[in-house]
């Protein structure tokens, strides 16, 4: 991962900053460019709660190329408070922990170690509400 392309992600990454529209008030996660028609001042930046509830999950036991330390390990869809519906891993719980619409909340952790830059990324995850 490119340092400067993790510096722009920060605000997902960390805050789990989103966009709500002036107008109707929908919320969009991650934030976005403006699209076709759409004005400067039509979205706001917001910070999420960070709390949801579990849409769907999986396990994954054949994880992608520098992820294979984590597995297995769940992901899930996240239906946030707010509206927009998050990917992400699940972690601080075993599959045997998990159901749909059961609560979560954002945590902080290592998503990967980059490796030939050294650079530790962190991000969003999601645990059960403890």
């Amino acid at each position: 991962m490119q340092i400067a392309r993790h510096w722009r992600q920060r605000g997902a990454r960390y805050r789990l900053e989103g966009q709500r529209h002036r107008t109707t008030g929908v919320v969009r996660f991650p934030a976005q460019t403006l699209g076709l028609g759409e004005e400067p001042n039509d979205w706001e930046l917001v910070a999420l709660s960070g709390r949801g509830e579990i849409y769907s999950f999986s396990v994954l036991r054949q994880p992608p190329d520098g992820y294979e330390a984590f597995a297995p390990y769940p992901v899930a869809l996240v239906r946030l408070e707010e509206g927009p519906l998050v990917s992400a891993q699940l972690t601080d719980c075993g599959e045997a922990d998990l159901s749909i619409g059961q609560a979560v909340e954002m945590v902080t952790r290592q998503l990967v170690d980059s490796g030939e830059d050294h650079m530790l990324v962190y991000g969003y995850k999601f645990r059960p509400v403890i």
